[in-house]
């Protein structure tokens, strides 16, 4: 693993504390043989590994943005928490931006997120078994404030017996309706059950949250059977939820290329148009080691048209 991120290994010891050289940081990950999903047999290690040769393809889509996570110190099947704070004992050259905190559950004024812009910071969050990484549709400027919006997301989550198969096709929908209106969407799996179709937003007067509302709302009477827009679970059994809300900006969603933390590796995956037209639902679940072949071959299939976007795909 240390050789994927590092220059050199500097020291070990007996307690498995090995200190790395990540680009032009010096960090001290620990802990590394801890098995974090124990039906694969994934170690702390291979999370770091994953997210350290997945950076290049995951970091143009988190730079920017404030960074929520979900830790899982003992392992998917252990107790984990959320942390929106940069945790005690962040290296000083972690970047950080303080920002307002309404409706805060701890009663806090301001935030203090940790940016992830750089290999090292990715590393260091790895290393805290935060397998989970989650941001908002914004990013903040150089100063650390918060800019507009520069995507639209709709989040597809299928209410039981529904699944991915229920989602792939409200997907196709949503593209449709989409490029009525001279949008283009880009789908990736969550990494669990849904789909997120992602919008380019950027310099856009239209509010996102209310186009993307207007939108499920139209799909919903459309297609009453098969889509609903409305969060109450009553209304939700057997049929796709098109989460509008998370383009409020207070929420967060599930980062292209992160991990979840099921009971083996999966990762949030971009897909191609031709792949959620025509692939089967078990196709639609990738691990750490599919997705690390996918972006070998494929490039980031996310990419915009200016930084070099992937092409054909699979």
């Amino acid at each position: 693993m240390a050789g994927e991120v590092a220059d050199k290994t500097d020291s070990t010891d007996s307690t498995d504390k090995v200190r790395v050289r990540v680009d032009h940081r010096e960090l001290t990950l620990t802990n590394l043989g801890k098995v974090l999903y124990p039906q694969a047999g994934f170690t702390k290690a291979e999370v770091i590994d994953y997210y350290s040769r997945v950076a290049p393809y995951m970091l143009p889509h988190i730079e920017g943005r404030p960074l929520t996570v979900k830790r899982y110190p003992e392992g998917v099947d252990g107790l984990f928490f959320f942390e929106k704070n940069r945790p005690p004992h962040t290296p000083s050259w972690v970047r950080t931006a303080r920002l307002p905190a309404p409706g805060s559950t701890k009663g806090r004024g301001t935030i203090d997120y940790a940016i992830v812009d750089d290999l090292p910071t990715l590393v260091y969050f790895a290393g805290l078994a935060a397998l989970e990484l989650h941001t908002p549709m914004w990013r903040v400027d150089d100063e650390g404030q918060a800019l507009p919006p520069d995507i639209m997301v709709f989040d597809l989550d299928p209410g039981p017996p529904a699944t991915i198969e229920e989602c792939r096709r409200v997907a196709l929908r949503l593209r449709e309706a989409l490029r009525e209106d001279g949008l283009d969407g880009c789908p990736k799996t969550s990494g669990n059950k849904g789909m997120q179709v992602y919008v380019p937003w950027a310099g856009r007067e239209e509010d996102a949250s209310a186009y993307a509302k207007a939108l499920a709302q139209r799909l919903e009477k459309e297609r009453p059977g098969e889509i609903v827009s409305q969060m109450a679970k009553k209304l939700r059994p057997g049929k796709v939820l098109i989460d509008w809300s998370q383009n409020n900006p207070a929420k967060t969603t599930i980062a292209p290329y992160s991990l979840r933390a099921n009971a083996t590796p999966t990762v949030s995956t971009p897909l191609t148009w031709e792949e959620v037209e025509n692939a089967r639902p078990e196709d639609l679940v990738f691990t750490a080691g599919d997705v690390l072949e996918r972006v070998e071959r494929f490039g980031d299939l996310m990419a915009p048209p200016e930084r070099g976007g992937a092409g054909e795909g699979p």
